[in-house]
């Protein structure tokens, strides 16, 4: 019943006007929303609506929330949604936004399996219950150059699907049960054809920051996925193939 009342307010909420001044809004901000199709236009404007009807965010270190902030950031969340079914990130409950770089608490793993605890500068993070946290300016960053591989919205909302169903360790949900299998494979090779490109200082299409763990490398090639797509299918197209499937887009097509 409560998924019945959730749909049809939703809805009713997609059929509202877009503001004219969000659209402003995408059109300096978002630029990669111009490059779509007509129909992802629309179905994305859509999306946004909901998604800032259900999402509250909050400023941290003295910044203002407006609404330039949450439709920036909500464009390129509702990105990763298009074409496929969606709740809309239903573990996340807050968008926590900083003016720029912050400091958070917590801890790194190194060699030796020794473990540091301490004050870490940070762009952005994303909590498995409750908060994405990004910094301002890397929001807009990001967004201003879709063709770099690096985009912190996106990283961020990659790693919330993957925590939908659990911790992140780089399996988000799959639209069926008999796509794991090769998801494991494709992406469990990639992830160490990076780990030994990383080590022996190869460049590569990949952030290297993917080496990091399997969630990281999940959320790194999200962002080339989008950002680097033909690069990406040209030098991993068995990678790029499962994505594709995963979000239900084809980028390098544009």
């Amino acid at each position: 019943m409560l998924a019945f009342f959730r749909k049809r307010r939703r809805d009713a909420v997609r059929r509202e006007s877009f503001p004219p001044a969000w659209r402003e809004i995408l059109d300096r901000n978002v630029p990669c929303f111009g490059r779509l199709p007509a129909e992802d236009q629309q179905e994305l404007l859509g999306h946004i609506q909901v998604f800032l009807d259900e999402k509250p965010f909050e400023g941290c270190g003295g910044l203002e929330i407006t609404d330039e902030i949450r439709v920036t950031v909500a464009a390129q969340a509702c990105l990763l949604l298009l074409h496929r079914e969606t709740d809309y990130y239903p573990e996340l409950e807050v968008i926590l936004v900083y003016p720029s770089t912050y400091v958070a608490r917590g801890r790194e793993v190194r060699e030796g399996g020794v473990v540091v605890e301490g004050d870490h500068a940070r762009l952005g993070e994303s909590w498995s219950r409750g908060s994405v946290v990004l910094a301002w300016d890397g929001v807009l960053a990001g967004a201003a150059d879709m063709s770099d591989g690096h985009n912190l919205v996106l990283h961020e909302f990659a790693h919330q699907l993957d925590q939908e169903e659990g911790p992140a360790d780089g399996a988000p949900e799959l639209p069926e049960r008999s796509m794991y299998a090769a998801w494991a494979r494709i992406l469990g090779r990639e992830y160490e054809r990076l780990l030994r490109d990383e080590a022996s200082l190869k460049r590569t299409v990949i952030d290297p920051y993917g080496a990091t763990n399997p969630a990281e490398f999940f959320a790194v090639v999200t962002e080339a996925f989008f950002e680097k797509p033909r690069k990406l299918r040209a030098k991993h197209p068995e990678l790029y193939e499962q994505l594709k499937a995963f979000y239900c887009q084809d980028p390098a097509s544009r």
